[in-house]
């Protein structure tokens, strides 16, 4: 099966930006090649650049808050296992500590070094930062991967606050949601919303061998999913047969 989601506004779109760059950034930290540390360090800039939003940090603050108010009462639910629900709020409330104690904006460490901000500048030009360019990159890249991983962890740390706040927010976001089947008949569907609580993400799950992907549209009234082809003469347009599939709303 493939999954793919599809945030509902911006807040969330911005928060899975981040999630998919701190992932990348991770991986390729965690390889020894000077590519891969090339790679990731053009995702931490991306970060940087995702993330420069004044309110990022307000944000992620309040909707942890907002969680936790609702989480706590269920400690008196017999329903609930505590060894499940107690982690949780013990998660929220060191990430929300993280983030108080963490003063001034998002990547401001990067943006402060001089020379890190001289290859994120050279990084917009195709091919701007070969070695005669800038030798002292070049210099850092032949380095050994011990020391270029600890100079990477160093840049990802003061991240990983935003991080891990956002990380409990999308979780908690995907593990909210009531799955449905549906078909789209020759490619096409379209559902109603008459729930009062607009969705925040949707979860749309097909076949790995379906040879199409969803183009998917909607807002506070209606969703709109095409399915389009992506091999041979279906390639672009809409795939002209029935796609079976399942659709997750997912609300905070």
């Amino acid at each position: 099966m493939i999954r793919y989601e599809h945030p509902l506004n911006e807040r969330i779109r911005t928060l899975m930006r981040l999630e998919d760059l701190y992932q990348r950034a991770q991986y390729f930290a965690a390889r020894t090649h000077a590519q891969d540390h090339h790679a990731a360090l053009l995702a931490l800039f991306e970060i940087t650049d995702v993330a420069a939003r004044a309110d990022l940090k307000t944000d992620i603050l309040q909707e942890l808050e907002r969680q936790k108010q609702l989480l706590t009462p269920l400690r008196t639910n017999p329903a609930i296992e505590p060894r499940v629900l107690e982690p949780l709020l013990g998660e929220i409330d060191k990430v929300a500590s993280d983030l108080l104690a963490q003063a001034g904006r998002v990547g401001g460490h990067l943006r402060e070094n001089e020379w890190l901000m001289t290859i994120k500048q050279r990084a917009a030009i195709p091919g701007g930062v070969s070695e005669f360019d800038l030798p002292a990159y070049h210099y850092w890249l032949n380095l050994p991967a011990v020391a270029r991983q600890d100079e990477l962890l160093g840049w990802i740390e003061p991240f990983l606050p935003i991080y891990n706040g956002l990380a409990i927010i999308l979780r908690l976001l995907r593990d909210n949601g009531r799955a449905s089947r549906h078909t789209a008949y020759r490619g096409v569907f379209q559902l109603m919303l008459t729930t009062s609580k607009v969705a925040q993400l949707l979860r749309l799950t097909v076949t790995r061998d379906s040879p199409c992907v969803p183009e998917i549209s909607a807002n506070k009234y209606a969703l709109n999913i095409r399915f389009i082809g992506v091999s041979g003469m279906d390639r672009g347009a809409v795939y002209d047969h029935d796609v079976e599939f399942e659709l997750v709303f997912c609300n905070l």
